[in-house]
């Protein structure tokens, strides 16, 4: 089937009639989840919310363009974890960057990364090039975009690989997880307070944490509640497509002028 919003499955002859307003650029990592779950896991489910949120918002606007996914991440923390594939961040960065260039060569300013791995930092280049370049880069980190209602679907912490991320494949690729081979994704804290409250922030080792790369038990993990968080996640991050392609490129974007703006925020409280 060919979907126009789909830059891999639609053609030249299609593309020369369209005017794209939001290019959506999806990035994952190619890790180890605990021992049940793919190698691919932030790959596949990453690139399920992406085109399901451009296909939503298609429908809506005819406007946003769904590119291919980027398959790898910042994961030298994860390095001892048999055929996880490291990419640096300034690599992925590099690589962002030269897409971002091409699309605002092909007059799209506004560019929405959808992030399937915590490892991945984008912040600091859509800070530069947005000084660099006309354009309007938005980061969107799906897995987090529900953490409100989290305690709603779900009954413990997850952090990698537990019951949020397992419920997920059991929502989308259930053929591929494997329950009877998880660990418990019990994992070593922290000796330090400040550390463990997050008043202080370091980079994990995983191979420290565990000796399976999870933190977060699994065994809670549901199809229903998986289905439920990515309704919840999908709904948004449409929605905002939505908005983003429907919204003019003026010279507040993406601010509302002051006109239209809260009292509130005039006065700064």
């Amino acid at each position: 089937m060919l979907d126009e919003w789909d830059l891999t499955t639609t053609n030249l002859g299609r593309v020369q009639g369209r005017k794209y307003e939001v290019a959506v650029v999806p990035v994952a990592a190619t890790e180890a989840h605990n021992r049940h779950l793919p190698e691919g896991q932030d790959v596949l489910s990453t690139l399920h919310v992406a085109r399901r949120c451009c296909e939503t918002a298609w429908r809506a606007t005819e406007s946003v363009v769904c590119l291919p996914i980027i398959p790898y991440g910042a994961d030298c923390n994860l390095a001892a974890f048999p055929l996880t594939i490291h990419v640096s961040q300034a690599t992925l960065d590099a690589l962002m960057r030269e897409i971002i260039v091409g699309l605002h060569k092909h007059g799209l300013r506004k560019i929405v990364i959808i992030n399937g791995h915590g490892g991945n930092e984008f912040s600091p280049l859509i800070r530069q090039v947005q000084s660099d370049l006309p354009v309007h880069v938005f980061l969107c980190n799906w897995w987090a975009v529900g953490h409100d209602k989290y305690s709603e679907i779900f009954a413990a912490h997850d952090d990698h690989a537990g019951e949020q991320e397992t419920s997920v494949a059991l929502a989308l690729y259930p053929e591929l997880v494997e329950l009877s081979r998880a660990g418990d994704g019990h994992a070593r804290p922290f000796r330090f307070e400040a550390l463990e409250r997050g008043w202080v922030r370091t980079s994990r080792d995983f191979a420290r944490l565990n000796d399976h790369c999870a933190i977060g038990d699994p065994s809670g993990a549901a199809a229903e509640k998986g289905r439920k968080y990515l309704d919840l996640v999908c709904g948004r991050i449409s929605q905002f497509l939505i908005e983003l392609a429907q919204a003019p490129l003026d010279e507040h974007f993406p601010h509302v002028p002051w006109a239209a703006a809260p009292t509130r925020n005039r006065s700064g409280t």
